[in-house]
């Protein structure tokens, strides 16, 4: 299963499509006038037959011609999946005309064999009109067949599926004809039928024709998904690192081109970011299966089941559109007693602030069952770019707190101090080395009581910042 190579252009794929699909009408026009020419002085019904197969092959090219023009305009207001269905409506008219000429062909047959004797007389000129349609057909055939694989065409397939057939079609006629003469020369009477009965033949080639072509144009109109697609698509996206689960998958076709609409659970606690990379990989999983198709990835926010308290804390305020942060779980007595810091823009009032929280509180509390109490701290999120001065050169206060940072013996070495003055405050920032394989939890620990110590030294500084790293990439 494939889509249109990104490598062609447009304009190149619609010159190729109108080129062939141009080159086909002429071949129809010259064949069907022949076949009419030589089917009326001969009376042959096969010739008829393929004569009228003809005239609606040429219909078909024509409307073939006129399809690919249409079915490659770009989407617009209008017709937000582009135009490709006129292509598929193409072939579906095309399959009603075919089974048209069957019901003729197959009246007239009946009649012949039964009711009324028809002399069919074989010339050099029937001969070489129907051998000369077979070249013709072969190589339009092939023709169609290589820029229909090439630009995924359902329409130029369709004719190039049809002049295939017609070049087996065509020899049964010119067979039915040799048998006829042969029946002449030899005298065999029943050899007569063979006309008939090859007419019959024909008509049973095209009713095979037309029964692919409708069931495939019946399918890409009704927005059937292509056979063991969807069951791919499943597969495969499933395979995805962080998909849960897979509500909905839909496929459509509009000429050369899919469309994939697809529903992915993912885990409610996800951030956003994260969401964007899940329906890029999950695009990607579907382009692999289709490629260059369409595809519309719904996110669905899902409960894990692995997800702790925490998770589940956060999960709610996520849904409230607010960051928590710092959050603190006690078990008190059975009870489990929350403590945690939300993030709210810095030019709401109070009020606002603490309606919103309160909110928040309360479907923590609804959505958590095992929570008893929360206490929230409720911090300001900058909405504006600080001002700062120059920065500040302090020898002796780096020089007391790395002494102070030298008392913890977890902290391998203290580096990278910045001290800045901003609105009057002072702030300062520093890297400190711990060992790899100190806990993450213990590494906070040690951060506060640090930056606690900081302040009590110091009661001038407003804010510390501690960056922690690894002691091997200290080393690099």
């Amino acid at each position: 299963m494939s889509g249109t190579p990104a490598l062609y252009s447009p304009n190149a794929m619609r010159a190729e499509k109108r080129a062939v699909a141009g080159n086909s009408v002429l071949a129809a026009l010259l064949i069907t006038g022949g076949k009419i020419v030589v089917g009326v002085t001969t009376g042959s019904l096969g010739i008829l037959s393929e004569a009228a197969h003809s005239a609606l092959d040429l219909i078909a090219a024509l409307l073939t011609y006129l399809s690919v023009g249409v079915s490659d305009k770009p989407a617009d207001a209008d017709h937000q999946y582009g135009h490709g269905k006129v292509e598929n409506f193409s072939a579906f008219v095309e399959t009603g005309l075919l089974l048209l000429t069957c019901i003729w062909v197959i009246y007239e047959a009946v009649v012949r064999l039964f009711f009324r004797r028809v002399e069919v007389e074989p010339s050099v000129w029937a001969f070489a009109v129907m051998l000369g349609s077979m070249a013709v057909d072969w190589w339009r055939s092939r023709a169609l067949g290589r820029i229909a694989t090439k630009y995924e065409s359902q329409a130029l397939e369709a004719d190039a599926l049809h002049f295939s057939t017609d070049v087996w079609s065509a020899g049964v006629v010119v067979f039915g004809l040799a048998l006829i003469l042969a029946g002449r020369v030899y005298h065999v009477e029943w050899l007569r039928l063979a006309d008939p009965i090859s007419a019959l033949f024909v008509a049973g080639v095209v009713v095979s024709v037309s029964w692919r072509l409708a069931r495939r144009t019946t399918d890409a109109l009704l927005d059937a998904a292509p056979a063991g697609v969807r069951a791919q698509i499943i597969d495969a996206v499933s395979r995805v690192d962080g998909v849960l689960e897979i509500g909905r998958v839909r496929i459509r076709r509009a000429g050369n081109r899919y469309f994939a609409d697809l529903a992915v659970g993912l885990a409610r606690t996800v951030t956003f970011q994260r969401s964007e990379q899940l329906v890029e990989a999950v695009t990607a999983a579907v382009r692999g299966i289709l490629p260059d198709a369409d595809v519309t990835v719904q996110p669905l926010p899902r409960a894990q089941r692995s997800e702790n308290i925490f998770d589940r804390i956060r999960a709610v305020a996520t849904r409230h559109n607010l960051n928590v942060h710092d959050i603190s779980v006690q078990d008190l007595a059975g009870k489990l007693h929350v403590e945690q810091h939300v993030e709210l823009d810095e030019r709401m009032s109070l009020k606002s602030a603490h309606d919103q929280v309160t909110d928040l509180e309360a479907a923590m509390r609804h959505d958590v069952r095992e929570i008893g109490d929360i206490l929230t701290h409720i911090e300001s999120e900058p909405a504006t770019i600080e001002t700062g001065d120059e920065p500040v050169r302090d020898a002796d206060l780096e020089r007391r707190l790395k002494s102070l940072a030298g008392t913890f013996p977890e902290i391998i070495d203290m580096h990278d101090v910045h001290i800045k003055k901003v609105r009057g405050r002072l702030y300062i920032s520093c890297h400190c080395t711990f060992s790899d394989e100190l806990s993450l939890a213990r590494v906070h620990d040690i951060q506060t009581d640090l930056e606690i110590r900081f302040k009590q030294a110091a009661p001038e500084l407003f804010r510390v910042l501690i960056h922690p790293e690894p002691s091997t990439d200290n080393r690099r």
